[in-house]
């Protein structure tokens, strides 16, 4: 009764769980903020420097600066705005589903220091003289064109004013000459003159309006080319108030809304072709512990999302690929766990004591593989922008989350089947044939097996390392030879994607720059030939951008998106990059080092930069664009790499315990073989799972995210490789140098506590 009531139990969990997840993971799904490569919009970088020279630039200025920039945002009828002050003098404003960044950042970049000059410049007054919030759009009575109206706080002062300037009307001078005129200017610079730039097409000033008589109101219009969205547009500027900083660009991507849509979509259907086939791989390897495996993965995505949501967080594609790379870490912990079992069962134990012996001793590996990867995951936090601490965010999230319901979830569920006794006689339920079940009165040592087939790695160790020195050698040549294809990220400029619903050409594209006068320096098509990226090696400006991409609209009906980096930026991309990958590093050293010992944490690094260095390798052979997404792909890699590292290394150490002390090179050799045997077909099923779901979006996904997928997928077979066939094999070569002058002591200790040699 106590066995069925727990299949009771376990159906019912099921069942509330299916209930929970289908009647409100999609209104959990479309309340979660999309990033700007998920349905389009404007984000830009700003540096801010205060107009008052004598001003520093401290917290109080940077948050005043916000709220008028919000206020600014709120006009323009953005909902999806996202504000934030970075350092000491940056402030990045990202704007979700924005039809027009040109207009947006217009709204955002202008300073909107009002000020009433003469034809000689001097300042009459200035918006400090303008009644707050009382700017708005209207029509002129004399020719009903749009204009704004303002009204001043002293109407004695703009009285005097005026008497000035109607003093020195005079009838028949043309305009230019005219010097009664009062000039309105919208950001003057010193190096501004009304001279210079009424001789423009497009002057800089907002309104220049002859004065014939003395004015005795309160009430001032704004007379110029307006629209009526510009002109309302001008008011709301002015409403919103005046920033006390001048903002300087360093930034800028704008992504159409067909770009987000479109990556959307792709994303959206690679994720769930991926998780299809997990499911699918790891019931079909594992049976029923793959089924539990697989109900405990739906929770794990749908928790994920949840509180994603919850967090106010905002998805990005690097977003999705970190929740599936989170899938990965889950099935890694379930399949060290079953395989486990398996192997407690083919002992001879019973089913209840091969469960019970094989989670306490996987839980040391998992919980040691998963803190190395969130090593990775808070350097990346620590020092990536802002779509890498997306990324970050959302893979620490999923870490923790899948460690949860991967360890805990899933062994629940476990516990309310393992004492079934239709159960007890079927190891092949569990993937373990009847044959390789050793009687438990044979005490002898089996040696364990891949495959049904013995293999001998380490003694093929000297093949395998001078493979790895070659295909090093190899790389080096390549990089030094090819060197990387660095982004707009690292390099700075301008990259400007286009795409449409016909082919186009290179030579027609260049005309269209040639036209514009904005020589690109490399044109490359994508797609079928109806998308191209163009690359700059300068920052276009906005007035240019604004021409490119209504050049290419008008002539091609080509949707467009665009990015710019500046110098600086280009120049602290790398610099954290190199912190990054520093920094983990030395943080994955110390951990290992404190959990295992030197010689382990000195190897497992040498393995994770080898496993860095071929992904630089394959971008270097294949001239793919290497931009920050790229850097946080291998840092999430290093984080994946030491994980499987660490799992054998575990099972290396949990083997020397049992023999207690080594005292030659052939009894460690033959202790290393065998954790390699006994670890290789985790290694290669957690490898295969992860892959499918990258390959998945590799092939399904959208374009943007295929260089990441690509360093991914190479950096997840490069640490296969790496865990089985480099980091032990070194560890043997160099342990075992002078083992028969000290010999391996591995005594006895907690669980929390690493051996001592």
């Amino acid at each position: 009764m106590k066995t069925r009531g727990r299949i009771v139990a376990f159906f019912l969990i099921v069942l509330v769980l299916a209930g929970t997840i289908g009647t409100t993971v999609t209104s959990v799904a479309k309340d979660i903020n999309l990033g700007l490569d998920l349905q389009g919009g404007f984000e830009v970088l700003y540096k801010v420097k205060p107009v008052d020279e004598d001003q520093q630039t401290d917290r109080d200025l940077l948050e005043s600066t916000v709220r008028i920039l919000n206020e600014r945002v709120n006009r323009l009828g953005i909902s999806e705005a996202n504000i934030n002050i970075e350092g000491d003098n940056r402030i990045r404003v990202q704007l979700a589903g924005v039809d027009n960044p040109e207009e947006a950042r217009n709204l955002l970049s202008t300073s909107a220091r009002l000020s009433f000059r003469n034809v000689e410049d001097e300042k009459l007054m200035d918006g400090n003289d303008v009644v707050e919030g009382a700017a708005s759009q209207d029509f002129s009575q004399k020719t009903n064109e749009p204009i704004v109206t303002l009204k001043l706080k002293d109407a004695d002062e703009f009285r005097n004013i005026t008497s000035n300037l109607s003093d020195k009307f005079e009838r028949g001078v043309p305009f230019p000459d005219r010097e009664d005129l009062l000039v309105i200017w919208m950001d003057y610079q010193d190096d501004d003159s009304f001279a210079k730039e009424v001789q423009k097409d497009d002057p800089k000033y907002v309104s220049a309006a002859g004065v014939t008589k003395t004015l005795n109101t309160t009430d001032v219009m704004i007379q110029g080319n307006f629209t009526v969205d510009s002109a309302q547009r001008l008011a709301d500027v002015i409403n919103a108030g005046s920033l006390p900083v001048n903002m300087t660009e360093l930034y800028s991507n704008t992504v159409g809304a067909h770009f987000g849509e479109q990556a959307l979509d792709k994303t959206v259907f690679a994720g769930i072709i991926g998780m299809g086939l997990v499911f699918l791989f790891i019931m079909a390897v594992y049976r029923f512990p793959g089924i539990i495996a697989s109900i405990n993965l739906g929770v794990y995505i749908y928790l994920v999302l949840l509180i994603f949501d919850l967090m106010n967080g905002v998805l990005t594609l690097q977003g999705i690929a970190a929740l599936i790379l989170g899938v990965g870490m889950a099935v890694d912990a379930n399949v060290i766990t079953f395989e486990r079992i398996k192997e407690e069962l083919r002992s001879g134990k019973s089913l209840q004591a091969a469960f019970r012996a094989g989670s306490k001793s996987s839980l040391r590996a998992i919980v040691d593989a998963n803190i190395t990867t969130l090593l990775a995951a808070a350097v990346l936090f620590i020092f990536g922008t802002s779509s890498v601490k997306g990324f970050a965010t959302m893979l620490i999230l999923s870490i923790v989350v899948s460690f949860i319901t991967s360890v805990y979830g899933t062994r629940l569920l476990m516990k309310l089947w393992i004492k079934a006794k239709f159960l007890r006689n079927r190891p092949a339920w569990f993937g373990v044939k009847q044959q390789d079940i050793q009687d438990i009165s044979d005490t002898s040592e089996r040696e364990p097996k891949v495959l049904n087939r013995k293999l001998d790695i380490v003694r093929h160790r000297k093949k395998f390392l001078l493979a790895s020195v070659i295909m090093v050698a190899l790389g080096a040549v390549s990089l030094g030879l090819f060197q990387l294809n660095p982004g707009i990220d690292f390099t700075s400029g301008s990259r400007v994607q286009l795409e449409t619903d016909h082919s186009i050409t290179t030579d027609k594209i260049e005309q269209g720059l040639d036209e514009l006068g904005l020589e690109a320096q490399s044109i490359v098509l994508t797609g079928d030939d109806n998308g191209a990226a163009i690359r700059y090696d300068r920052v276009l400006n906005k007035d240019q951008i604004a021409d490119v991409q209504d050049y290419f609209k008008e002539n091609m009906d080509a949707k467009t998106s665009v990015s710019v980096v500046s110098s600086i930026v280009g120049e602290e991309l790398v610099k954290n990059a190199l912190y990054a990958v520093g920094i983990a590093s030395l943080g994955m050293v110390i951990y290992v080092a404190l959990r295992f010992e030197l010689f382990f944490a000195v190897t497992s690094i040498i393995a994770l930069l080898h496993d860095a260095f071929f992904i630089l390798v394959i971008f270097s052979l294949t001239r793919m664009e290497f931009d920050v997404t790229i850097v946080a792909a291998i840092l999430t890699i290093i984080g994946y790499s030491i994980n499987d590292t660490i799992v054998t290394f575990d099972r290396i150490r949990e083997n020397l315990r049992a023999k207690k002390q080594i005292k030659s090179f052939k009894e460690l050799a033959k202790v290393v073989n065998r954790s390699l045997v006994q670890t290789m077909t985790r290694s290669i099923n957690t490898t295969v799972t992860t892959l499918l779901a990258v390959l998945a979006f590799l092939i399904l996904g959208a374009q943007s995210i295929t260089g990441f997928a690509v360093a991914l997928g190479v950096g997840l077979l490069a640490g296969t490789y790496s865990s089985l066939f480099l980091a032990s094999l070194l560890w043997l070569v160099w342990r075992g140098r002078n083992v028969k002058e000290k010999p391996v002591v591995f005594e006895k200790k907690k669980q929390t506590e690493g051996p001592q040699v």
